[in-house]
């Protein structure tokens, strides 16, 4: 009798702690999150201000009803992060935020409702706001992006890449608002490459080329600009005397 009577009150002492701990984290999940309930890891320079006025969450508001891929959705891009998770935590309650920033290689300028934004660029050709930048970590910038647009982005990859692993330099990637495009090198000087994207690759392999074949000549002193918005028929204009 006794052996069962303990079961018993077990039994009861387990029911009760279940419905102890469901109401809790009932009472937990219904919570609303405040400001200072959200925890930003891997980044010192963005803070919570910064996350909520980069998203349209509004806080404060119930853990439960916090939309956790569309905070990531819109924190990604406004703030031009590599990778971004949100999480929902009981204990300790709030949101947990883990963020991988973007690394600078490029200073960069574009044009938002008429007015010039300043920031940097990374190796995949996105902009990033000076504000969110990480600069402890960059390297050298080495070169100046003005003009950029999102649609810009994949043929800037391309020529920040290429340059990346081949002998030449790019000081200035200049997009027209016309989207015309225009680098300018450090020995071959200006060189027009046009509205054709598609060429890219083509382009600057025979830029290379053609500094390979000019390299230790006079002839690069002189050279003005290199015309390859036709790459079948590149151009080369000299300095007249």
């Amino acid at each position: 009798m006794k052996a069962k009577q303990k079961g018993k009150n077990r039994g009861s002492f387990l029911l009760i702690l279940f419905l102890f701990l469901t109401t809790l984290l009932t009472l937990k999940t219904f919570k609303k999150v405040n400001l200072h309930d959200i925890k930003i890891y891997n980044s010192e320079f963005i803070s919570n201000e910064d996350v909520v006025s980069n998203t349209s969450q509004n806080f404060p508001t119930p853990l439960i009803f916090v939309k956790t891929k569309y905070i990531e959705q819109e924190l990604k891009k406004k703030l031009s992060l590599e990778k971004v998770s949100v999480s929902r935590q009981i204990f300790p309650f709030g949101l947990k935020i883990l963020i991988k920033t973007r690394t600078p290689i490029a200073y960069g300028e574009k044009i938002l409702n008429g007015e010039k934004i300043t920031g940097f660029i990374d190796l995949e050709g996105i902009f990033i706001n000076k504000k969110y930048s990480d600069l402890k970590n960059s390297k050298k910038l080495s070169s100046q992006v003005f003009g950029w647009e999102e649609n810009f982005s994949k043929t800037l990859s391309k020529i920040l890449n290429y340059q990346k692993n081949n002998e030449v330099q790019f000081d200035t990637i200049n997009f027209s608002r016309n989207g015309f495009l225009t680098l300018e090198e450090k020995s071959l000087k200006t060189l027009l490459l046009g509205f054709n994207p598609k060429i890219i690759e083509t382009q600057l392999q025979i830029i290379s080329n053609i500094k390979n074949q000019l390299k230790g000549d006079n002839l690069l002193e002189k050279i003005e600009n290199i015309d390859l918005t036709d790459p079948n028929k590149p151009k080369i204009k000299v300095f007249k005397p």
